[in-house]
């Protein structure tokens, strides 16, 4: 969902940012609001709160995680509207051609577009350290899984390679561990539930035998090279929220948008049979054209249903998330409110509200998956509920 997030980040900076009349104080403004951002996510990502299932809290200051999706988002928002805000120029569009105008700038005596402008060299940067930059062999502090050994443990992971795709070897993993320092990346990454670090796989479980010594490593999917590929989806976003301000007709705006999604689509897929995997984690090329692209078409579809059929009811529930997104995500995404409730219990831990209604429904349904989905449906009810509560009490965080 995240890649949503910030394809959204990016077509609201074109409204917000549409008319700037001092650009050094609206810069101000988009500092200040990025660090609000970044140490929001800081305190709720950081490793203050421990999440459902463990009413502890705290982190100690050497293991703090200086990244995750909130600091992603903030650094989206800060090079995008500096993008909208210092390049494109203040031209009255009225015409095809102000159009055009107003979003290319002149650059060594030839027109080229902002957008691509700054995609490109952030698509360099990325591809060129990506498949460029050698990766030695490199050593973590691996806990203690038996007895036997007390403490923590160096563990050597042998690479001396470049252009990986891997999960021990690749350069995202890598740069983040060299400048952040492996103690403040993210403890429980996504190849934990790869069939050669899980017994349980597709899920998390304990080592299998024999496992590679990588399988305990630390890995951040929201580290710094990676944040540079997801910067270009909020420029994606960019580029449909000038559509959205500068055509007028209703139709025109979804032939340009679907024609805009299809090509992203597209690319994407081409990407992957030339050898780029979709990877969230690497947040590869090939990811962020078909997610970008999902974002542009899913934008389109409601658009349609909503603005150009008005059919609203349908979407009413969405509408009222959307307006309170960032209060709604801190609160359950980020288990801050399913924690909090859990932290009220009958004897024992486990005997809370929350844990009590998914154990009924999957008694009832039979099922621990069907009663787990049912939960998170209901769960995303509640919340669209929450957010029409605050819509109509006018409160908007």
């Amino acid at each position: 969902m995240m890649p949503f997030f910030l394809f959204g980040v990016g077509v609201s900076i074109s409204l917000v940012f549409k008319k700037a009349s001092s650009k050094s104080l609206v810069i101000k403004k988009v500092v200040l609001r990025t660090v609000k951002l970044f140490l929001l996510g800081l305190f709720l990502q950081g490793g203050y709160f421990h999440g459902r299932n463990n009413l502890a809290y705290g982190v100690a200051v050497a293991k703090i995680r200086w990244l995750g999706v909130l600091q992603r988002i903030s650094t989206g928002y800060l090079l995008a509207s500096i993008t909208e805000i210092w390049l494109v120029r203040n031209v009255m569009v009225d015409s095809p051609t102000a159009f055009v105008q107003k979003y290319y700038i002149q650059w060594l005596g030839n027109t080229m577009l902002v957008e691509m402008i700054v995609a490109t060299l952030l698509l360099s940067l990325y591809m060129c350290l990506f498949y460029g930059l050698y990766v030695p062999n490199w050593e973590f502090q691996s806990p203690s899984l038996t007895l036997s050994t007390n403490g923590p443990h160096t563990q050597i992971v042998h690479c001396g390679v470049r252009g990986s795709l891997e999960p021990p070897c690749n350069a995202v993993g890598y740069i983040d561990g060299y400048f952040l320092g492996e103690q403040h990346l993210y403890r429980h990454p996504v190849y934990r539930r790869t069939k050669d670090c899980s017994v349980n796989s597709p899920d998390f479980g304990p080592l299998p035998p024999h496992s590679p010594e990588w399988c305990l490593a630390p890995f951040d999917p929201e580290g710094i090279l990676s944040s540079l590929m997801a910067v270009l989806t909020c420029i994606v976003g960019l580029h449909f929220g000038h559509i959205l301000l500068h055509h007028k007709c209703q139709m025109h705006r979804v032939v340009l948008w679907s024609m805009s999604s299809f090509a992203l689509l597209f690319s994407g897929f081409v990407l992957q049979l030339l050898g780029i995997p979709f990877s969230k984690p690497l947040y590869t090329l090939s990811y962020m054209c078909i997610t970008a692209g999902a974002s542009g078409l899913f934008l389109t579809i409601i658009f349609y249903i909503v603005d150009v059929k008005h059919f609203r009811k349908p979407v009413v529930l969405l509408h009222w998330m959307g307006m309170n997104a960032l209060i709604i995500y801190a609160l359950a995404a980020c288990d801050i409110f399913p924690a909090a409730v859990q932290g009220f219990y009958w004897r024992s831990p486990e005997n809370n509200l929350v844990d009590g209604l998914e154990s009924l429904l999957q008694s009832v349904l039979h099922s621990s998956k069907w009663g787990t989905l049912v939960f998170v449906l209901l769960e995303i009810l509640f919340w669209c509920l929450v957010g029409g509560f605050l819509h109509m009490k006018g409160i908007y965080i």
